[in-house]
Protein backbone atom coordinates (compact mmCIF):
# COMPACT_ATOMS: atom_id res chain seq x y z
CA UNK A 1 0.00 0.00 0.00
CA UNK A 2 1.24 3.74 -0.34
CA UNK A 3 2.66 4.88 2.69
CA UNK A 4 0.73 8.31 2.42
CA UNK A 5 -2.33 6.73 2.47
CA UNK A 6 -1.54 4.03 4.93
CA UNK A 7 -0.47 6.77 7.04
CA UNK A 8 -4.29 8.20 6.36
CA UNK A 9 -5.90 5.22 7.40
CA UNK A 10 -3.68 4.84 10.50
CA UNK A 11 -5.65 4.80 13.76
CA UNK A 12 -8.46 5.00 12.11
CA UNK A 13 -8.73 1.21 11.08
CA UNK A 14 -6.97 -1.73 11.16
CA UNK A 15 -5.93 -4.03 7.75
CA UNK A 16 -5.49 -7.71 7.30
CA UNK A 17 -2.97 -8.44 4.76
CA UNK A 18 -5.92 -9.70 2.70
CA UNK A 19 -7.53 -6.08 2.89
CA UNK A 20 -4.18 -4.05 2.01
CA UNK A 21 -3.93 -6.26 -1.38
CA UNK A 22 -7.79 -5.32 -2.14
CA UNK A 23 -7.01 -1.37 -0.95
CA UNK A 24 -3.44 -1.78 -2.91
CA UNK A 25 -6.02 -3.10 -5.80
CA UNK A 26 -8.39 -0.55 -5.61
CA UNK A 27 -6.48 2.68 -5.94
CA UNK A 28 -4.79 3.39 -8.81
CA UNK A 29 -1.33 6.30 -9.33
CA UNK A 30 -1.41 8.85 -11.24
CA UNK A 31 1.00 11.79 -11.90
CA UNK A 32 -0.47 15.00 -13.65
CA UNK A 33 0.97 17.74 -15.15
CA UNK A 34 0.11 21.43 -13.53
CA UNK A 35 -2.83 22.79 -15.21
CA UNK A 36 -4.19 19.35 -16.12
CA UNK A 37 -7.61 18.99 -16.52
CA UNK A 38 -9.08 15.81 -14.77
CA UNK A 39 -12.47 16.38 -15.32
CA UNK A 40 -14.01 18.18 -17.32
CA UNK A 41 -17.61 20.17 -16.96
CA UNK A 42 -20.53 18.07 -18.24
CA UNK A 43 -18.51 14.84 -17.71
CA UNK A 44 -19.38 12.35 -14.89
CA UNK A 45 -16.53 12.19 -12.02
CA UNK A 46 -15.51 8.68 -12.12
CA UNK A 47 -13.13 8.65 -9.53
CA UNK A 48 -12.12 10.01 -5.96
CA UNK A 49 -8.80 11.26 -5.99
CA UNK A 50 -6.93 11.11 -2.95
CA UNK A 51 -3.97 13.69 -3.46
CA UNK A 52 -0.24 12.19 -2.27
CA UNK A 53 1.59 15.71 -3.22
CA UNK A 54 0.20 18.57 -5.03
CA UNK A 55 -3.16 20.53 -4.88
CA UNK A 56 -6.02 19.88 -7.42
CA UNK A 57 -8.57 22.35 -7.47
CA UNK A 58 -12.60 21.83 -8.24
CA UNK A 59 -14.16 24.52 -9.90
CA UNK A 60 -17.09 26.26 -11.78
CA UNK A 61 -17.08 28.20 -14.82
CA UNK A 62 -19.66 31.18 -15.70
CA UNK A 63 -21.32 31.90 -18.67
CA UNK A 64 -18.79 34.95 -19.10
CA UNK A 65 -16.05 31.97 -18.78
CA UNK A 66 -14.94 33.58 -15.45
CA UNK A 67 -14.20 30.23 -13.01
CA UNK A 68 -15.22 30.42 -9.45
CA UNK A 69 -12.99 27.50 -6.93
CA UNK A 70 -15.60 25.67 -5.17
CA UNK A 71 -13.13 23.80 -3.26
CA UNK A 72 -8.88 22.83 -3.34
CA UNK A 73 -7.67 19.36 -2.29
CA UNK A 74 -4.44 19.13 -0.82
CA UNK A 75 -2.09 16.64 0.47
CA UNK A 76 -3.45 13.77 2.54
CA UNK A 77 -6.69 14.85 1.40
CA UNK A 78 -9.22 13.06 -0.50
CA UNK A 79 -11.89 15.14 -3.16
CA UNK A 80 -13.44 15.10 -6.12
CA UNK A 81 -16.96 16.59 -7.41
CA UNK A 82 -18.85 14.69 -5.04
CA UNK A 83 -22.28 15.30 -6.14
CA UNK A 84 -21.74 13.82 -9.75
CA UNK A 85 -19.25 10.92 -8.38
CA UNK A 86 -21.94 10.15 -5.97
CA UNK A 87 -25.04 10.70 -8.18
CA UNK A 88 -23.36 9.34 -11.31
CA UNK A 89 -24.17 12.67 -13.16
CA UNK A 90 -22.64 14.91 -14.99
CA UNK A 91 -20.83 17.39 -13.59
CA UNK A 92 -21.45 21.13 -12.98
CA UNK A 93 -17.62 21.77 -11.73
CA UNK A 94 -14.24 20.72 -13.40
CA UNK A 95 -11.28 19.59 -11.15
CA UNK A 96 -7.90 20.83 -12.85
CA UNK A 97 -3.86 19.97 -11.02
CA UNK A 98 -2.85 23.27 -10.13
CA UNK A 99 0.73 22.05 -9.23
CA UNK A 100 2.52 18.35 -11.21
CA UNK A 101 0.63 16.29 -8.36
CA UNK A 102 1.22 12.40 -7.32
CA UNK A 103 -2.18 11.26 -6.52
CA UNK A 104 -4.07 8.07 -5.76
CA UNK A 105 -7.13 7.63 -7.61
CA UNK A 106 -10.64 4.84 -7.22
CA UNK A 107 -13.64 4.62 -8.94
CA UNK A 108 -16.94 4.54 -7.11
CA UNK A 109 -17.52 0.89 -8.34
CA UNK A 110 -14.06 0.45 -6.43
CA UNK A 111 -15.11 2.51 -3.58
CA UNK A 112 -18.70 1.01 -3.05
CA UNK A 113 -16.32 -3.08 -2.94
CA UNK A 114 -14.08 -1.36 0.21
CA UNK A 115 -17.14 -0.34 1.66
CA UNK A 116 -18.70 -3.67 1.67
CA UNK A 117 -15.77 -5.42 2.06
CA UNK A 118 -13.69 -3.65 5.07
CA UNK A 119 -15.76 -3.60 8.57
CA UNK A 120 -15.05 0.08 8.56
CA UNK A 121 -14.17 1.52 6.15
CA UNK A 122 -17.66 3.21 5.45
CA UNK A 123 -17.47 4.48 8.83
CA UNK A 124 -13.97 5.62 8.59
CA UNK A 125 -14.94 7.56 4.94
CA UNK A 126 -18.45 8.97 6.24
CA UNK A 127 -16.27 10.66 9.02
CA UNK A 128 -13.70 12.32 6.54
CA UNK A 129 -16.90 13.50 4.66
CA UNK A 130 -18.10 14.72 7.57
CA UNK A 131 -15.20 17.04 8.23
CA UNK A 132 -14.96 17.87 4.75
CA UNK A 133 -18.53 19.10 4.90
CA UNK A 134 -18.06 21.29 7.93
CA UNK A 135 -15.19 22.84 5.95
CA UNK A 136 -17.35 23.52 3.00
CA UNK A 137 -20.55 25.38 5.15
CA UNK A 138 -17.78 27.05 7.45
CA UNK A 139 -16.09 28.73 3.94
CA UNK A 140 -19.63 29.50 2.66
CA UNK A 141 -20.59 31.36 5.68
CA UNK A 142 -17.18 33.36 5.58
CA UNK A 143 -17.87 34.37 1.79
CA UNK A 144 -21.59 35.97 3.34
CA UNK A 145 -20.15 36.88 6.68
CA UNK A 146 -16.79 38.15 6.83
CA UNK A 147 -15.39 41.38 4.16
CA UNK A 148 -12.15 40.28 2.19
CA UNK A 149 -9.47 41.39 4.89
CA UNK A 150 -11.18 38.98 7.29
CA UNK A 151 -11.28 36.01 4.45
CA UNK A 152 -7.61 36.97 3.91
CA UNK A 153 -6.29 36.83 7.12
CA UNK A 154 -7.97 33.96 8.09
CA UNK A 155 -6.67 31.95 4.98
CA UNK A 156 -2.88 33.80 6.27
CA UNK A 157 -3.81 32.24 9.72
CA UNK A 158 -5.04 28.29 8.76
CA UNK A 159 -2.70 28.33 5.40
CA UNK A 160 0.33 30.74 5.03
CA UNK A 161 1.55 28.47 2.68
CA UNK A 162 -1.15 28.63 0.33
CA UNK A 163 -0.38 32.28 -1.03
CA UNK A 164 3.56 30.98 -1.96
CA UNK A 165 1.85 28.17 -3.51
CA UNK A 166 -0.71 29.49 -5.89
CA UNK A 167 -1.47 32.19 -8.82
CA UNK A 168 -2.81 34.80 -6.97
CA UNK A 169 -5.99 34.73 -9.75
CA UNK A 170 -6.53 31.36 -7.51
CA UNK A 171 -6.21 32.90 -4.28
CA UNK A 172 -8.54 35.59 -5.43
CA UNK A 173 -11.17 33.41 -6.72
CA UNK A 174 -10.91 31.32 -3.43
CA UNK A 175 -11.55 34.17 -1.61
CA UNK A 176 -14.61 35.51 -3.38
CA UNK A 177 -12.31 38.71 -4.07
CA UNK A 178 -11.01 40.87 -6.82
CA UNK A 179 -6.79 40.11 -7.85
CA UNK A 180 -6.51 44.03 -6.78
CA UNK A 181 -8.18 43.78 -3.12
CA UNK A 182 -5.80 40.64 -2.94
CA UNK A 183 -3.02 42.79 -4.30
CA UNK A 184 -3.95 45.30 -1.66
CA UNK A 185 -4.47 42.91 1.21
CA UNK A 186 -1.00 41.32 0.46
CA UNK A 187 0.85 44.38 0.63
CA UNK A 188 -0.40 45.45 3.94
CA UNK A 189 1.56 42.85 5.44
Amino acid sequence: MHPALQQQLEGKITLTTEQEQLVNSCYKPRLTKRGEILLEKGNVARYLFFVVKGCLRVFLTKDDGSEWTRFLIFENHFGTAFPSFVQQKPSVAAIQSMEASELLMISRQDSQILMQEIPGWETMMRMGLELDYIASIERIESLITLDAKERYNILMQTQPGLIQRLPNKIIADYLGISQETLSRLKSKK
